[in-house]
């Protein structure tokens, strides 16, 4: 704070120096004496209209009988009087009585004055000016420095990721050992011949570690590592982004061996010619000099670049043809196996509790991706301090999971209305009560109609195992699924509300695809309808391009009704059948907000909750015991008889 508060200060101090001085100099100069020629002194003083002449080195002063003053400037070699001798004014008219001559010795205060009043002003503002461009320079703008790359380079001595702390990708880092070894023993490969990779395309969606495998990859080899955007390269001005790819270029050379990382190459390595600005926009620029140098690179310099994007659908083929991104390693999300690896990085120095199981919690935690799984350890060790407890417990990791899955944390002080909370409640059971029924769908969780980020209500449900291949009847016990909060509203109320509206949207989508993606209608039969268009410039669909005609989407249309349809009718039929199990769950959710799988497995099968323990045998010479073992039975109930092996975490 005092640093920055110096820095202000010496500008500030800067502006008021050059303000205070432009405006001497400005003064200064409207009270100017005017000046005459010497020639017209001389006139002055031969007719007697001059009072006095001060002379101070070769400036004169006149003061005129009139009362005017005025200036004039003489030679400074030679004296006054003979100045005027040699204009026609003797000496003995300089004598009389009525001319006074005084004789000063020069002013140098006067004339430095003037001189700084004149000149300090300009030395103030060019002072000012340096300083605010060294200022932007250091804020890491680079004012006077555009072409400079804005690349971070990390040296190799001291590696901070190995591919030790990548987990989840065991494919990919057997794909890029290679490049290590290369950057290590590069003899051993020219020995034989081979030629490495120029380039490495690490594709994957966000969160799956493309920038960490890059670092691990540095971090293995013990080479320089510059890393930079793609963003980093455009500027507003023309020519800058390839003159940052030279840069970089040249300076990557300089360091080699080294690893060039270009994260986000999709924000300059898009198709070119599909701008919106034309073909020959300052991206494209950079692309070609990026496309340049990579041709221009000689195997012997023992530089390898790797790139990241989740788009590489939006890549210009000239990126990705042999001799520049010769490589595609695909980050994938990880499976069980992958997730259960990169839980035992994530909880490295953090106080684990007894009870944490991570083996449950990795298969309760399907579609997560690195990024996804260090933030939920992340929010359950934040949710541990937060209740000053000393250890992570089974409990926040629980906690954890739905804060990520749902995206935010409950909102119990939200006021809902009587009524509005009966309905939730119906509509959350009606998707529980058909997810216990229909044979197709994965077990409950949890059910909660506390509002947690924009649901209203939620039932959680994890797949029992990862799931690649997804087959019709899966997707109809899907859509069936979602529609079953709508069909409670109806059976219930007698009245549908707006809640339905992300499901509708869900059951929409996913019954379109089926009849025009995944040939899953027997009447349009297996072909793909429609092409999606997209701006490639912005990487963003903007339409679909019908290439079938009006009878076809008539057709199709009613195909996505009939699939609707027909789960809606087999949501209805299976909701009666079991109307008072809806009624039943629906009713405890009112009054306990929030069922467990236990709990709603309980309820479905003895119609209440998992009984209470019974009371313990109670010594006869402890009086005081029963009071303080029905505290410890509610804080943490005991189960009659041998305590049951514990239930896998996503039932």
């Amino acid at each position: 704070m005092g640093s920055g508060w110096t820095k202000n200060g010496f500008v500030y101090l800067l502006i008021i120096a050059a303000a205070a001085a432009l405006f001497f100099s400005l003064f200064s100069r409207q009270e100017q004496i005017p000046a005459a020629d010497i020639t017209q002194v001389a006139q002055w003083i031969r007719s007697g209209e001059v009072r006095s002449v001060t002379i101070e080195g070769e400036t004169l002063t006149l003061e005129m009988k009139n009362g005017d003053t005025f200036t004039a400037h003489k030679d400074a070699t030679a004296p006054f009087q003979k100045t005027m001798a040699l204009l026609g004014i003797p000496p003995e008219q300089l004598r009389e009585p009525n001319l006074v001559l005084l004789v000063n010795p020069p002013a140098e205060m006067g004339n430095w004055l003037a001189f700084f009043g004149g000149v300090l002003p300009l030395v103030l503002i060019g002072a000012l000016f340096f300083f605010l461009m060294r200022q932007a320079q250091g804020s890491n703008s680079q004012a006077m420095s555009f072409g400079k790359s804005k690349a971070r380079m990390f040296t190799g001595d001291k590696p901070t990721v190995t591919f030790g702390d990548v987990a989840g990708c065991d494919e990919a880092k057997e794909e890029l050992r290679e490049v290590v070894e290369f950057l290590k023993e590069p003899q051993k490969f020219a020995a034989l011949g081979a030629r490495i990779p120029k380039g490495v395309l690490l594709v994957g969606q966000p969160g799956t570690g493309k920038t960490l495998m890059a670092k691990a990859v540095s971090g293995e080899a013990g080479v320089p590592f510059f890393s930079i955007s793609g963003s980093e390269f455009v500027e507003m001005f023309v020519g800058v982004g390839a003159s940052r790819v030279r840069d970089l270029f040249e300076q990557a050379k300089r360091n080699s061996p080294c690893i060039i990382f270009i994260d986000e190459i999709d924000a300059v390595g898009r198709h070119r010619g599909a701008g919106l600005g034309g073909s020959h926009d300052e991206r494209e620029q950079t692309l070609n000099q990026i496309l340049v140098e990579m041709d221009g690179f000689d195997t012997d310099t023992n530089v390898i670049i790797i790139a990241a994007t989740n788009r590489p659908d939006i890549l210009d083929p000239a990126l990705l043809r042999p001799g520049r991104f010769d490589r595609r390693v695909i980050m994938d999300q990880p499976d069980v196996k992958g997730r259960r690896e990169i839980l035992d990085i994530h909880v490295r120095g953090k106080p684990l509790g007894e009870d944490i199981d991570l083996d449950s919690i990795a298969r309760g935690t399907p579609g997560f991706v690195g990024a996804d799984i260090e933030n939920m350890v992340n929010e359950a060790a934040i949710l541990a301090a937060r209740r000053n407890r000393r250890t992570i417990s089974m409990s926040e990791m629980r906690e954890a999971v739905e804060r990520v899955s749902l995206g935010g944390p409950e909102r119990r002080s939200r006021v809902i209305k009587p009524e509005e909370k009966r309905i939730v409640a119906y509509h959350e059971s009606g998707h529980a009560v058909l997810r216990k029924v229909l044979p197709n769908t994965d077990p409950v969780y949890k059910i909660s109609i506390i509002p947690r980020g924009q649901a209203a209500g939620y039932v959680l449900s994890f797949p029992e195992e990862d799931r690649g291949l997804v087959t019709k009847p899966w997707f109809m016990d899907f859509v069936t699924v979602a529609l079953g909060g709508r069909v409670a509203e109806e059976l219930i109320f007698d009245e549908i509300t707006n809640g339905a509206r992300d499901d509708l949207d869900k059951v929409t989508q996913i019954a379109r695809q089926m009849v025009t993606r995944y040939g899953m209608s027997e009447a349009m039969g297996p072909m793909v309808y429609g092409r999606k268009e997209e701006m490639v410039f912005l990487g963003r669909e903007m339409s679909e391009q019908r290439d079938y005609s009006e009878a076809v989407a008539k057709e199709i249309d009613r195909e996505v009704k009939a699939i609707v349809d027909l789960a809606y009718a087999t949501a209805r039929a299976a909701l009666t059948e079991h109307i008072d199990k809806l009624k039943l769950v629906a009713e405890r959710l009112i009054e306990v907000e929030t069922l467990t799988a236990e709990e709603f497995n309980a309820l479905w099968e003895t119609g209440s909750e998992a009984a209470p323990p019974p009371a313990p045998i109670v010594p006869p010479l402890a009086p005081k015991a029963p009071e303080r073992r029905w505290e410890d039975t509610r804080s943490t109930p005991q189960p009659a008889g041998p305590p049951p092996s514990p239930a896998p975490f996503p039932a």
